[in-house]
């Protein structure tokens, strides 16, 4: 199916972002299961928003057993007849054709327009839409070239690894009290609904999960997964005939708080 033109599916569609996964989170990767092998099993199409991998630093991963588990249950969707698209995030950029043929996955550019049921929506990971944050705004340009990719994936695994360690370590160091710098900017938002030429946004990546509307636009942030520590967290949007829907997460120990609903 082209998620561009898919308004005569007659199934859902699911979309998710911001997982996380690591070895060292078993219950949110329990979680991830169950959504691919029992939520996900009537949808049309199943859309990753960025960052599922806690990180990825190249898809000479896929050696571990770990990474190797993650593709093989989301090929399942592949087998099953349900389309999977892969769009990347902040940690995990450095998915590759690899990655995405052992997954049964199709990589979704960023931004990306979809028709569904009639309705154009912009599809993105977020990070873009954080323009306050200077810094990470100019990092995120020169690690998207094919240059410093390149160098990169050219260091030896384990350096990666301490690489992609160091990001972790700084990234639990950052404050929990949601800033300003870190969330999306007006500006960046109304540049991003005029260029597609929509009225209706998906994104995660804040960790702000809300529904959000505004001169006559929608917009539905997508919250992170966690199921380890705390209160567990997460859920998923469905697009289907009668509209969007945030719906919580249904784990062991009871469902995750729904985001919001109309």
């Amino acid at each position: 199916m082209n998620p561009a033109d898919n308004g005569a599916a007659s199934r859902a569609l699911l979309l998710i972002s911001d997982l996380h996964l690591s070895e060292a989170l078993p219950r949110t990767v329990d979680a991830f299961e169950h959504f691919i092998r029992v939520t996900a099993r009537d949808a049309d199409s199943v859309f990753i928003l960025g960052d599922l991998f806690e990180y990825w630093i190249g898809d000479d991963m896929l050696a571990s057993p770990f990474a190797r588990h993650i593709a093989e249950l989301m090929h399942t969707l592949s087998e099953r007849g349900i389309a999977l698209y892969v769009m990347h995030g902040n940690r995990d950029f450095l998915l590759g054709r690899r990655f995405m043929a052992a997954a049964g996955a199709m990589p979704l550019p960023d931004p990306f327009v979809i028709t569904a049921f009639g309705e154009r929506i912009v599809l993105t990971h977020g990070d873009a839409l954080c323009t306050a944050d200077v810094g990470y705004q100019r990092f995120r340009r020169i690690a998207r070239t094919t240059v410093a990719q390149s160098l990169f994936l050219a260091l030896p695994l384990r350096w990666r690894e301490r690489v992609g360690e160091s990001m972790r370590r700084k990234s639990l160091a950052r404050p929990a009290q949601p800033s300003p710098r870190y969330d999306a900017t007006p500006d960046a938002l109304a540049r991003l609904f005029s260029a597609t030429h929509t009225r209706t946004m998906i994104h995660g990546h804040t960790h702000l999960p809300a529904c959000h509307h505004q001169h006559g636009t929608a917009r539905w942030v997508l919250p992170d997964w966690e199921l380890d520590h705390g209160a567990p967290r997460g859920g998923y949007l469905r697009i289907d005939a009668d509209g969007i829907h945030a719906l919580p997460l249904d784990v062991c120990g009871g469902p995750t708080r729904a985001i919001c609903s109309e």
